[in-house]
């Protein structure tokens, strides 16, 4: 047997229909882990679906839960040989909330539907399709080879789309029991369609309100317009000093003082190439000095994600005593969030705006991560891929987007490697969230081809 009969092990999984009509099953439970009545189908996923299909290729399985958590953690564990490498893997079995009435003629969230080569579905891309390749490649060479020929511990959480809360807490209690040598996950996009990529980390994440009240109540703009200040139009202006016309961010505290050159040296080889059904990039608009994968992958972005200032559904033709704006900000290592608040604050102080109040939001804040492009797992990682499908992988610093990396990186000392499933045009979080088939073909291949060569480590 060979790393070529357990490639093509993975891909007879798919063209029988086995693998889809695991995904199917999947995806049909609604584990929306926002949607509180939901609970009870986030543990069936796991004590149901999960813990079946890891006992049965020979893991021990644990479940634990916080009491921050909104839903359980699964800890499956393989040891072959305490000698041999030990990888720690990742995925989350929770979705976002279906948004049913969204979704076009003849799809649903909760079933899955192949159309033009794609599989419809919430959690098809994001991220139960994702663990779903991971867990099926295993399987893959588990059979060809009869062991793995490493050690493998997978985490599952249920908490992810809620800002995985309770998983720092959950990492910390069992830190010995998920020690490994490197950490390899999949979640996320692809910088494209066509092209396998690695992200060694994720930018931070996190979001601030900016709140003007003024006075309490509407006041009629014939009598008082001219008279009383604006809250919206003065929220407009304290938003401009922090952000110019074309997107490029004013305030040095929430940007990094450079790019290290490795990172830069990654990023030439990385091109952003959007497919027919994504938004035409604006050369434009952020930091001008950048090309478009160092603005996403290398820099910070401050975006305005709600505006609220009167009500357009029912307009009063009066003056609105208050304005409140929810401000996000993704930003990359070499930004440290937690003086993001008060820059801000002394920010529109100098600018006159010391009445603008600057709050912490509720959201969950995610710290960035980045693990040198040069480390040598990237390059094992790498070369295997390049073998199995004859294309260099793009290797990302980072995502773009945030992710609780750093609990793996930072916490349990980690290296941390990513290999996405997905594209960015998935539609993932929206209606007819999906997953190409062609990426579950080359995410099985290349998983498979990547366990296969692990295993064969002295």
């Amino acid at each position: 047997m060979s790393r070529q009969d357990a490639i093509a092990r993975a891909e007879q999984h798919l063209d029988c229909g086995d693998f889809q009509e695991e995904l199917a099953r999947r995806v049909a439970i609604p584990t929306a882990s926002r949607v509180s009545e939901r609970g009870s189908d986030l543990k069936r996923y796991v004590e149901d679906v999960l813990v079946p299909a890891f006992q049965a290729m020979g893991f021990e399985t644990s479940i634990a839960t916080n009491d921050l958590a909104p839903g359980p953690f699964l800890l499956a564990t393989r040891i072959e040989d305490p000698l041999a490498p030990t990888i720690l893997q990742y995925g989350h079995g929770d979705v976002v909330t279906g948004l049913d009435s969204q979704w076009s003629e003849g799809l649903s969230p909760w079933r899955l539907t192949e159309r033009d080569g794609r599989w419809y579905g919430r959690g098809t891309a994001d991220n139960k399709g994702q663990h779903s390749i991971n867990m099926a490649a295993l399987q893959a060479v588990l059979t060809t080879r009869g062991r793995l020929g490493f050690n493998c511990k997978f985490l599952i959480e249920m908490g992810e789309e809620s800002g995985s809360v309770g998983l720092q807490e959950f990492c910390q209690e069992h830190r010995d029991a998920l020690k490994a040598d490197v950490f390899i996950a999949s979640d996320g996009p692809r910088l494209s369609l066509a092209r396998p990529t690695l992200f060694l980390g994720a930018r931070g994440g996190m979001s601030f309100h900016i709140t003007i009240d003024a006075r309490e109540g509407f006041h009629h703009s014939g009598n008082w317009g001219g008279l009383l200040s604006n809250p919206g139009i003065e929220l407009a202006h304290a938003i401009a000093t922090l952000v110019g016309p074309t997107g490029q961010i004013r305030l040095s505290e929430l940007v990094p003082s450079d790019i290290p050159a490795s990172v830069r040296q990654a990023l030439r080889d990385c091109v952003i190439e959007p497919t027919p059904d994504d938004p035409e990039i604006q050369e434009w608009w952020g930091e001008p000095s950048l090309t478009s994968a160092e603005k996403v992958f290398g820099w910070s972005s401050l975006e305005v994600m709600e505006f609220e200032c009167g009500n357009l559904a029912q307009p009063l033709y009066a003056i609105p005593p208050r304005a409140t704006a929810r401000m996000q900000l993704r930003f990359p290592v070499g930004v440290d969030h937690t003086k993001v608040i008060e820059a801000v604050r002394r920010h529109l102080v100098r600018h006159g705006l010391a009445h603008v109040s600057v709050t912490p939001s509720a959201d969950a804040i995610f710290l960035a991560s980045r693990l040198d492009p040069d480390h040598q797992w990237v390059g094992r990682i790498k070369d295997s891929i390049f073998e199995t499908c004859g294309v260099a992988p793009a290797i990302l610093p980072n995502l773009g987007g945030s992710l609780p990396n750093n609990i793996f990186s930072d916490l349990l000392e980690l290296p941390t490697i990513w290999i996405p499933h997905s594209y960015p045009g998935c539609k993932q979080h929206g209606a007819d969230e999906h997953i190409p088939v062609s990426i579950v073909r080359e995410g099985l291949a290349l998983m498979s081809g990547l366990y296969w060569d692990i295993g064969m480590s002295p």
